[in-house]
């Protein structure tokens, strides 16, 4: 079964940052400045890379990440 927008539920943002949890549970949190700062602090790499020039990336941009994710 496919994931469409729809399914994601937007919580909000709050300080920057912003919150979709899924029907099944899951929640995924995003922040333009976070990517590079996760990966350099933990030395992971995201499972999605967005891409779009760091800085550049919108709200839209993180949805369809988390959608293409969760569409593997």
């Amino acid at each position: 079964m496919k994931v469409n927008t729809s399914d994601l539920i937007y919580q909000g943002e709050k300080a920057g940052v912003h919150n979709w949890d899924t029907f099944s549970g899951t929640s995924f949190y995003w922040h333009p400045d976070w990517l590079h700062i996760a990966e350099d602090m933990t030395g992971h790499k995201a499972l999605e890379k967005i891409d779009i020039p760091q800085g550049e990336a919108t709200k839209a941009d993180a949805e369809k990440a988390i959608l293409k994710h969760l569409n593997k």
